[in-house]
């Protein structure tokens, strides 16, 4: 087991350019997806980034952006929606990831009521206390519910002021652009 990553802990708007493209090109080999080249204009500011170096070299990354989940029969919930997380490939396995989300989870406790995230990798984040919410999924805009049937792998993680929840009632998050979940 390599020694325990560094993790650091950045606002968008703090980051340099050297660190940002490194960011890119970690997101971009982590998940093989050339969209995460426009990280930076989907999240031009108000991000928080954690980061974690071997050696200063970047290894992992997770971003937190403030949303608002709404469960069924409850108010809005502000939420750290999580983004952008990644590994790179040749040191998946060996924590890095898992360091930057235990970071992640108690900075975020407090300042957030819940925790969110959209992943193909359940089983690595249960593993982490995330939980899988069962119920319906949705949208909400201006013109109401848009229902996301189709959505798989929403996860949730209570912080210490999450009311009691039931994973299997309705969950909808406010539209964003391009994006609902």
């Amino acid at each position: 087991m390599p020694p325990s990553p560094t993790i650091k802990v950045f606002k968008t708007e703090e980051l340099d350019s050297n660190t940002r493209s490194a960011i890119i090109e970690l997101c971009v080999a982590a998940h093989r997806e050339e969209d995460f080249r426009n990280l930076f204009s989907y999240v031009p500011s108000g991000g928080l980034h954690f980061l974690a170096c071997q050696s200063e070299r970047l290894v992992s990354h997770a971003l937190v952006t403030p949303r608002w989940l709404q469960p069924e029969g409850l108010p809005e919930l502000r939420t750290a929606y999580v983004d952008a997380v990644a590994t790179l490939p040749t040191q998946q396995g060996q924590g890095y990831g898992s360091a930057v989300m235990r970071q992640l989870a108690s900075t975020v406790d407090g300042e957030y009521v819940i925790a969110c995230l959209e992943t193909e990798r359940e089983e690595l984040y249960k593993r982490l206390g995330w939980e899988t919410w069962r119920g319906a999924l949705a949208g909400r805009s201006e013109h109401g519910l848009i229902p996301t049937p189709e959505q798989t792998g929403i996860m949730i993680l209570r912080l210490s002021q999450t009311p009691p929840l039931d994973l299997d009632s309705a969950l909808t998050i406010e539209h964003q652009v391009g994006r609902i979940w």
